[in-house]
């Protein structure tokens, strides 16, 4: 058996997905997609595990409720075979069970299931899980945004590691790969003293070859370069140069 709204309750113009109930008992059917509908959802329901699979390749839902205790094919087999297919392996499971033993919940969830909801159970709490499932889900569906190096900021200085983008005062300014790389490289840590032997290799992998007496030189740009900021480097006699904390 199918349903799509629940008698004398009207959908509402922007559901926000289509649940699938698969259960058996035509009154937990009803109260649970009445709730659902109630709360902006589509609902479908399925009798059997049979019905329900045959629903599901029919129109593939965002999300089934599952009893359990069905005939023929029970609810623990329309999970595994629902997890197995990779058509519907991603479609989330909230199981509704009377069986509210700790091994029953185990073998629901290692089969998949994303929750595990006991009978009797309040209509509002299965809507909530509903929804929170979904949300989970969404979140999950939203690609990582690309790993980036945290900006460094020193006085009117900003580093951007990531872009290889310096600004002094929200002004771009345009460095040189080895003029970044040293930047960079006295930034990562403010107050210590790095030798022009460190700077060398700090920066070698820039593709410039430089020597001690040429560090200088590239310091002496940068310094220029940054404007009021370049008083931030600092020369250490004897020993190199550091970026003030």
């Amino acid at each position: 058996m199918t349903t799509s709204s629940a008698q004398g309750v009207p959908a509402r113009t922007a559901p926000e997905a289509h649940i699938l109930i698969v259960e058996d008992d035509e009154d937990i059917q009803q109260l649970v997609s009445y709730n659902l509908i109630k709360n902006g959802f589509q609902a479908s329901c399925a009798s059997s595990g049979e019905e329900g699979l045959e629903l599901v390749r029919q129109r593939t839902p965002a999300l089934i409720l599952l009893d359990l205790m069905l005939p023929g094919i029970d609810g623990l087999e329309v999970c595994r075979r629902l997890k197995q297919d990779e058509t519907f392996r991603d479609v989330p499971i909230v199981i509704l069970s009377a069986r509210g033993e700790e091994s029953d919940i185990v073998v629901g969830l290692e089969l998949g299931a994303d929750d595990y909801i006991t009978k009797p159970f309040s209509p509002k709490v299965a809507v909530a899980r509903v929804r929170a499932v979904l949300r989970r889900r969404a979140e999950q569906a939203v690609p990582p945004e690309p790993d980036e190096p945290d900006l460094i900021r020193t006085g009117g200085l900003l580093i951007h590691p990531g872009r290889h983008e310096v600004s002094v005062a929200g002004n771009p300014v345009a460095l040189t790969l080895t003029e970044f790389g040293i930047l960079h490289l006295l930034a990562k840590r403010p107050g210590w003293v790095f030798t022009r032997q460190q700077i060398i290799n700090g920066v070698r992998g820039y593709g410039y070859v430089i020597t001690s007496r040429a560090v200088d030189v590239q310091i002496f740009g940068l310094r220029k370069k940054l404007g009021e900021e370049g008083r931030l480097i600092e020369t250490v006699r004897g020993i190199g140069y550091r970026l003030q904390e």
